[in-house]
């Protein structure tokens, strides 16, 4: 069985993505809201104008802004060794010659305020009243910011409240002056549609480029709630943050970052759809801040092998690794090893999917999951709960004990855990279908198949009974803090 998650998503790697704003690397969202009057007209089908795009320029450049951010950075000026922190001096050996010399040159202090300008992004106006959209990378520890309108006048602007999940930040002119603004498109995009991207390249003011949409659902790592529209629309550095229309002027997303080996535009570029954003915005505008739900549970892919080892029909869903104490998940009943489907009705095919629906519902709401669980499908009720304000990630604790009992067949040793909870995994041989696997010493294996192991020959009887009727066996592994399952293999080599 392929993987058809693979088929439908590449994601993208990180490598080579470069920021449209200075050298900081991109990613963000949009969404929707409108106060008075609507710029977005009809003015054409899906059909690129005969005329051009004059039409939708025309209607949509007052609504677009540059944003110029200033501020101060402490900068590093001396290091503990007394050499002046200079990146080709970062390295410098002792014993290299020019050590004393550059050691004894006259020091500056320690730490220097400096004011020099964060760089310069785009945005544009989504009310009557002067509310702008931006990305947060744009904005992020600006003192000051500069809103400049199409036809050369520059206001000042404070931030309202910005998202760094989704890159998306909200800022308020400060004047009483009526703009002009856009509104976001409510139906999704097509692969394919035209898209009119305006923004601030380099600087250089309103620039006008088109192209198409030429994919959805990239993943590039920008954050858990990746969804990123892929467009060809030549876009570059000081884009960030501008929006891209559709052919009735609506704005369909915002232009965050591209993909380049050298910098520039590639014609891989990349931006967040309106649908994602249209909470953030509003909860940026009413409160500040953004409130996400959440559900207390640790996930991550069904593979084919998990699939196979679980009975599932296929590999779509989300396996729930770990639930959290307390949580919603909790209380609702959700357990380790169960498999979410959907989300009122509809359907989970990725944890990022899942990730992604679940922030978006409102604290206290009622939910409907449908849950893959012992070889059927039951549905249960959670009251989704707020997501709260720090998450804290666990580092992997590593074992260092050699002894224990060898099963050569997986490539692996182990022993009885200190607490008689599982076995602990002692050694792992580089070649063996284990480390293929991912697992690692210092891993404990809690429960084989969904029960329970306290001693090696219980993990060892556990894997022979699995092995009668699936060609993988579903493990349940603490690392460290942090639970994941792991599907290996029973076929002997």
């Amino acid at each position: 069985m392929k993987n058809t998650k693979t088929r439908r998503r590449t994601t993208v790697i990180a490598l080579g993505l470069a920021a449209l704003l200075g050298a900081t690397t991109l990613s963000g969202p949009v969404m929707e809201h409108a106060f008075a009057e609507n710029l977005s007209s009809q003015v054409t089908g899906q059909h690129a104008p005969a005329a051009g795009f004059a039409d939708i320029v025309e209607k949509v450049m007052p609504a677009v802004v540059s944003v110029r951010v200033e501020g101060h950075d402490q900068v590093e000026l001396s290091r503990d060794d007394g050499l002046p922190d200079i990146p080709g001096l970062r390295n410098l050996p002792k014993d290299s010659p020019f050590y004393e010399f550059f050691r004894n040159l006259p020091q500056m202090p320690d730490r220097q305020p400096r004011e020099h300008s964060v760089g310069l992004g785009s945005g544009f106006i989504i009310s009557e009243d002067g509310y702008v959209v931006t990305n947060n990378h744009v904005v992020d520890k600006a003192d000051k910011v500069i809103v400049g309108t199409n036809d050369g006048e520059e206001y000042s602007a404070k931030v309202v409240g910005t998202d760094p999940k989704t890159d998306l930040a909200v800022l308020k002119i400060d004047t009483d002056k009526k703009f002009s603004f856009v509104e976001f498109a409510k139906s999704e995009p097509r692969v394919g549609d035209w898209v009119v991207a305006v923004g601030n390249p380099f600087g250089l003011g309103g620039t006008v480029t088109t192209g198409i949409i030429s994919a959805r659902g990239r993943e590039i790592g920008a954050g858990p709630y990746d969804d990123f529209l892929q467009i060809d629309a030549p876009i570059n550095r000081g884009n960030s943050g501008g929006p891209a229309f559709n052919l009735n002027g609506e704005v369909v997303g915002v232009n965050t970052a591209i993909y380049s080996p050298s910098g520039g535009s590639v014609g891989i570029g990349f931006a967040i759809p309106a649908n994602i954003a249209t909470n953030v915005v509003q909860n940026l505008i009413e409160n500040g801040h953004v409130t996400r739900g959440w559900l207390g549970v640790a996930i991550q892919p069904v593979s084919d092998d998990i699939a196979e080892s679980i009975g599932a029909p296929n590999d779509n869903g989300a396996l729930i690794a770990e639930v959290t104490d307390d949580s919603p998940a909790a209380s609702a009943g959700l357990k380790a090893g169960d498999v979410v489907l959907s989300v009122n009705d509809k359907e989970i095919k990725t944890p990022r999917e899942l990730s992604r629906e679940i922030a978006q519902i409102a604290p206290g709401q009622d939910v409907k999951l449908k849950v893959f669980r012992e070889g059927k499908q039951q549905e249960v009720t959670v009251a989704i709960g707020k997501m709260p304000e720090e998450q804290q990630v666990a580092s992997a604790e590593t074992g260092s004990a050699q002894s224990g009992t060898s099963l050569s067949r997986f490539g692996l040793r182990v022993a009885p855990a200190d607490d008689g909870e599982g076995v602990t995994i002692t050694q792992v041989d580089p070649n063996g279908s284990a480390a293929e696997k991912g697992l690692q010493e210092g891993d404990r294996i809690v429960s084989v198949a969904g029960s329970p192991v306290k001693s090696p020959r219980d993990f060892r009887q556990a894997l022979e009974t699995a092995g009668k009727d699936r060609k993988s066996v579903l493990l349940l592994v603490r690392r460290g803090d942090n639970q994941l399952f792991v599907a290996l293999p029973l076929a002997k080599s």
